[in-house]
């Protein structure tokens, strides 16, 4: 049986989809960008900036689910242009402390509300 989980320390869904979803103890997170759950606004003024709010978002979802950095299984991250790999890379890296997980970053023509970077995750208790 799957569960939703919903928090409102991450920025709500735009689109009809949840932020993530728990099954058999295995969370997928939706892709999360550099939204502001409390302001509303998007975090473009820096790379490493906006790469810091999308890794508070998804650790906000984390936690609703009672799980943290060390569950995740696997993270899918959508870049923008890469050049911007190493400082993303940088503060990506600055939220595990060992034991990484599986990881995938791609570069995409675009993505929602024109933002440089969105991460999403799969992890398990």
């Amino acid at each position: 049986m799957k569960k939703i989980i919903f928090t409102k320390d991450a920025p709500a869904p735009i689109g009809p989809y949840s932020q993530a979803v728990l099954h058999n103890n295995i969370l997928y997170v939706s892709g999360q960008i550099a939204i502001n759950p409390v302001s509303g606004d998007i975090e473009l003024s820096d790379i490493k900036l906006e790469t810091k709010q999308v890794m508070e978002n998804l650790k906000a979802v984390l936690n609703e689910a009672g799980m943290e950095f060390s569950h995740i299984l696997k993270c899918s991250i959508f870049i923008s242009d890469m050049k911007n790999f190493s400082a993303i890379n940088e503060v990506y890296g600055s939220y595990f402390t060992s034991d990484f997980p599986a990881r995938e970053t791609v570069e995409v023509s675009v993505l929602p509300k024109n933002v440089n970077v969105e991460i999403s995750a799969i992890a398990s208790k």
